[in-house]
């Protein structure tokens, strides 16, 4: 039987490497690469399963025929020397720029959320007003009480002749039903899904690509994004005192437009439509005081605009670094960017729950407090409930808002929106829920995790290997 161990051995060696070049070939970061590869070689069978599944890190979208939308972009760069007033943050509106994303855009007004019951009925009273539109897309959509009342305020809007477009990620609307979603169709609207794996429409290798995008648009001028799915989690009416503690905005002018177009390539990709006109893309007739720039993201970009604009917001900050998220498991360069801003006195403090909704994700994120500690940076738990919200607040005039959490999954593998919102007004009000937020944490020091058992500490470690692909 020698023979046998000696052919294996070879076929073996010959897997790994082919399977390594290949691997090495997509240039991922390093750690990520050797994860892979280590994965492949240690478990080959499963590994394969496993790496065509959630491995590919690319998707090539279908070309849009967007002229509206192209304008958009072409207009960016002349628009964004006359809106970013603040030299620095002109620099980091730049950089998105650069990646493909909108300028920042004038908004007539932005409104915050903190609870989802008061999201939920602000986005219920705008769809109620809209005459021409209503654009909806969600990762998560529960056929529970608040699904239902979703659905059903889009079946009112249709049956007077709106249109209504909803677009669900596959997986994350599982529950979902087609018998759920049939009043809405048999109205007139319109359902798309990002992605599905199905018999007759299989695409495996996009299993890992999810739009994790929240969205409602109504009539191209009034427009919702954040953290908060529809759920009845969300909502204390629903959850009472365990209600997530999300953070959601709502934003009225010129700065929707980005936010359609968002909406707009998604939906297109996902069933072929692309809306197209001025109804749209409208243009607010007042001047806004609020700069508002939309920044997306996902695995068909060549720039992973929003990991750039967090990675630059820090790098840049000359005062504080506020940031609060559910998932913590940043790569190399944000956690360099957050030591470096540290250790030059810059404040730097981060929120995270003090219970997960996913163990794996709780011990990697633990893995990372004590570089972080050692360095200046002061980490939080949020102990009354689970902490769903992402936000940024830099200095005093720069204020983050979106789907993206701190981890690999939203920096690369998800398409993520965001609303980086320029100017002091906005980033105080949001700085002041975080210091509300603050009140309710205890600090986490190091000689905490110093008294941590060898258990706790190698199941941390374990866990931080897992991180490229969390």
């Amino acid at each position: 039987m020698s023979w046998f161990w000696t052919v294996f051995t070879i076929l073996e060696i010959v897997w790994v490497a082919g399977l390594s070049a290949w691997i090495v070939l997509e240039r991922r970061p390093p750690v990520a690469t050797i994860a892979w590869i280590l994965t492949l070689a240690w478990l080959p069978a499963v590994g394969v399963v496993v790496y065509y599944f959630l491995g590919p890190r690319r998707l090539t979208r279908r070309k849009l025929k967007r002229a509206q939308a192209q304008k958009l972009v072409d207009a960016a760069i002349a628009a964004i020397e006359d809106e970013a007033d603040d030299k620095s943050r002109g620099e980091l509106a730049k950089l998105a720029v650069s990646a493909g994303e909108a300028a920042p855009l004038r908004a007539e007004r932005i409104d915050l959320y903190t609870e989802g019951r008061d999201c939920l009925a602000a986005q219920l009273e705008a769809i109620a007003a809209a005459k021409h539109h209503v654009h909806v897309s969600y990762y998560i959509w529960y056929p529970d009480h608040v699904g239902t009342r979703f659905r059903d305020a889009l079946v009112a809007k249709a049956k007077q002749g709106v249109e209504v477009r909803l677009l669900l990620d596959w997986i994350g609307a599982y529950s979902t039903t087609s018998r759920f979603l049939a009043p809405l169709v048999e109205a007139g609207g319109k359902i798309a899904w990002f992605n599905p794996v199905s018999l007759t429409r299989l695409r495996p290798r996009y299993t890992n690509f999810r739009t994790h995008r929240k969205i409602v648009v109504c009539d191209g001028l009034v427009g919702f994004t954040g953290g908060m799915n529809i759920s009845d989690e969300q909502t204390a009416e629903w959850h009472g005192d365990r209600a997530w503690r999300d953070t959601h905005v709502r934003i009225e002018g010129s700065a929707v437009r980005a936010l359609q177009r968002v909406f707009i390539e998604d939906w297109s990709y996902a069933c072929g439509e692309t809306p197209n006109g001025p109804e749209y893309l409208k243009r607010a007739t007042a001047r806004g005081e609020e700069l508002v720039q939309i920044v997306a993201s996902g695995p068909d970009a060549d720039v992973y605009a929003i990991h750039k604009l967090i990675f630059a917001s820090i790098a840049s900050a000359h005062e504080r670094v506020l940031i609060t998220t559910p998932y913590f498991v940043p790569d190399e360069p944000i956690v360099s960017a957050m030591v470096t801003a540290a250790m030059r006195g810059i404040d730097v403090k981060v929120i995270v729950p003090a219970a997960g909704d996913s163990m794996l994700v709780d011990l990697a994120a633990r893995s990372y407090f004590p570089e972080l500690l050692a360095a200046g940076v002061r980490i939080y738990e949020y102990l009354p409930r689970f902490v769903h919200a992402k936000t940024i607040v830099i200095d005093r005039d720069l204020a983050i808002v979106g789907s993206a959490n701190m981890d690999n999954r939203s920096f690369r593998l998800n398409f993520e929106v965001c609303a980086a919102v320029y100017g002091g007004q906005f980033a105080q009000r949001l700085a002041a829920v975080f210091e509300d937020d603050l009140a309710e944490c205890r600090e986490v020091k190091a000689r905490q995790l110093d008294r941590e058992p060898l258990v706790q500490r190698l199941g941390e470690a374990t866990a931080r290997l897992f991180s490229p692909m969390l």
